[in-house]
């Protein structure tokens, strides 16, 4: 790694007496430089490596925060004082972090700093709670803690239905824990049953003042990652496979990478807990294996509807599916695809219905008309080849996949999508996978079907069979494991996703992916980037001669590959930014 350059090393913090220069990184867009500032005496002692304060800069009062502190001006200059010290900040480790994440993901300090911080000032911090929950009974913690090693990751597979509780509260037994869950609500739960166990909780971010004091376990959603945990001893990361714990806006950073480097530098012990690890998760550490009836107890049984026999043309719904939703008290069912109808074809000549203007398929909207969802255009249901008003339906979408059911079930069916405000109160459901985020095992759903597997599976993405049994994975937990059903219709019944999730083993998934991945060079057997805007032709020109390969254009877009992330990292760093909008996402979710 190639650190910035430095005018001296400053301590973290000192005695009152010594304190007149802060070191301040200005929260603003496209800084990422120093600048020196007075502590006035006021403020002696109180300031802080990680404090936020307010300076001005540039004929403008702006937001920061201290990165060092130091007891001589440097000679020749006048510096300005600060002008308000706005309270507590990141620990001082946490800012060292931040210039790693900043080098690791091609970006800039203020951004991980910002998600570090609270959301409101803190002038003041509460005296420390650090009581540990009673050590759990279960045997079920003995993969996860036993010989946890300091500094270094153990990644547990865990099955869907368990309860982690008790693994939070034996790794607890260590000290000061930092957890991450994929969601609020989960985050909630955890913490509400930890309590009960006896813990000293701090939930982020509402409660960051008690983390940032001291506490028994801390626990946060993917920026927890970055939250305060002073004397952290262990972290756990709960569904470490999940998709929301990475994210996709730039810089892709991802909570568990974060929470591995910060655990090895604090020589703390890390526990990656997920249902079905992933290549990148594999290659983070030891993994380690529950028992196999427990981890089949935790995978609901999995039916699977064979389509590749059936009739083409008798729509989405199988018999067997719409017999599951008359016969099950609550089912959910699963459709990736908004709106009525998303692809449709002229009945009379077989012309897809297109837009005129841009080229994109059209959609169906509720009116009735014809609309494109990239350039806006609306018009008739017409064919533009041949001029008949008979569209045919190839994909539809949850709007009218949810129309159908209600007529073949006899059943009201609710509409879930990520727009939707309110949980429907139907005892059958149809959405898209926000419907899965939304739902919890407290809601009582027997059943959760998959009406159109394939376009998991077979998404042209490399992570799409992860993402795929990542799915199937929650439906399991959310019907109870083994109590529940799981019903997927597929025409690729032999997929190894599918096998998987019928024999609740993942490992079945992690070797075929591990072959594919390692073939084609992509994460984890190699680092990659994706670099897009109208600055990133000049930039990648620059990348040559830096042990990268570079590919493309595609779509606006190069792709940037290297043989590990410290040699794309430091050719990132090394290429000066042209002028002009340039986004670099390192190992974006959606490759």
């Amino acid at each position: 790694m190639k650190k910035r350059g430095r005018r001296r090393s400053l301590p973290a913090s000192l005695p009152a007496a010594g304190a007149t220069v802060a070191r301040v990184l200005p929260g603003v867009a496209g800084i990422d430089k120093e600048f020196d500032y007075l502590v006035p005496d006021e403020m002696l002692g109180a300031a802080a490596v990680g404090a936020e304060v307010r300076v001005d800069l540039h004929g403008r009062r702006v937001g920061g925060w201290i990165t060092g502190l130091g007891e001589d001006p440097p000679a020749g200059l006048e510096l300005r004082a600060l002008a308000k010290l706005r309270g507590w900040g990141p620990e001082p480790e946490v800012v060292d972090l931040a210039e790693w994440a900043a080098w690791r993901w091609a970006s800039r300090r203020g951004a991980f700093l910002g998600t570090a911080s609270p959301e409101h000032a803190v002038p003041e911090l509460p005296p420390p709670r650090l009581q540990r929950a009673a050590p759990p009974a279960s045997g079920w913690t003995a993969p996860a803690v036993e010989a946890l090693p300091a500094g270094r990751a153990v990644v547990v597979r865990f099955p869907p239905a368990a309860d982690p509780t008790v693994v939070v509260a034996a790794v607890s037994q260590v000290g000061p824990t930092l957890v991450v869950v994929p969601s609020a609500s989960r985050a909630q739960v955890l913490s509400a049953r930890l309590r009960r166990a006896g813990a000293s909780v701090a939930l982020l971010p509402d409660q960051w003042a008690q983390a940032r004091a001291g506490a028994g376990v801390v626990i946060g959603t993917r920026s927890a990652a970055w939250g305060p945990c002073p004397g952290l001893a262990a972290a756990v990361v709960i569904d470490g496979h999940d998709e929301a714990l990475g994210q996709e806006q730039v810089p892709t950073w991802h909570a568990v990478q974060v929470l591995a480097e910060r655990a090895k530098r604090a020589g703390a012990g890390l526990v990656v807990l997920t249902a079905c690890p992933t290549p990148e998760l594999v290659a983070l550490g030891e993994v380690r294996l529950p028992d196999r009836a427990a981890e089949r107890q935790g995978w609901a049984a999995l039916e699977v509807v064979d389509r590749r026999k059936e009739d083409p043309r008798s729509g989405l719904w199988s018999e067997r599916l719409v017999e599951l939703v008359r016969s099950t008290t609550k089912a959910a069912c699963v459709l990736n695809r908004t709106g009525r109808a998303r692809l449709l074809a002229c009945e009379s000549c077989g012309e897809l219905a297109r837009c005129e203007r841009c080229g994109a398929s059209l959609l169906q909207a509720p009116g009735g008309q014809l609309e494109c969802p990239q350039c806006g255009l609306s018009r008739p249901v017409v064919c533009a080849s041949c001029g008949s008003t008979v569209l045919r339906r190839l994909r539809i979408g949850v709007t009218r996949a949810r129309e159908e059911l209600e007529v073949l079930a006899g059943r009201s069916v609710g509409e879930v999508t990520a727009a939707t405000d309110r949980l429907p109160g139907d005892e059958v459901l149809v959405g898209t996978e926000a419907l899965l985020r939304r739902l919890s095992p407290a809601d009582g759903f027997g059943a959760v079907a998959f009406v159109d597997l394939d376009q998991e599976l077979l998404a042209p993405r490399v992570r799409a069979g992860s993402e795929a049994l990542a799915l199937l994975a929650t439906a399991s937990r959310l019907v109870g494991g083994r109590s529940g059903r799981v019903i997927v219709q597929t025409r690729v019944p032999e997929h190894p996703v599918v096998r998987s999730a019928l024999v609740a083993d993942p490992g079945l998934l992690v070797e075929a992916e591990i072959g594919v991945r390692e073939a084609l060079r992509f994460p984890p057997f190699a680092a990659v980037a994706v670099v897009s805007g109208e600055a990133a032709e000049v930039y990648v020109t620059q990348l040559a001669g830096l042990l990268v390969e570079v590919l493309g254009p595609r779509d606006g877009e190069w792709i940037v590959k290297a043989s590990d992330y410290e040699t794309l990292a430091d050719a990132l760093a090394a290429v000066p930014r042209p002028a002009g909008r340039l986004r670099i996402a390192v190992d974006p979710a959606r490759l």
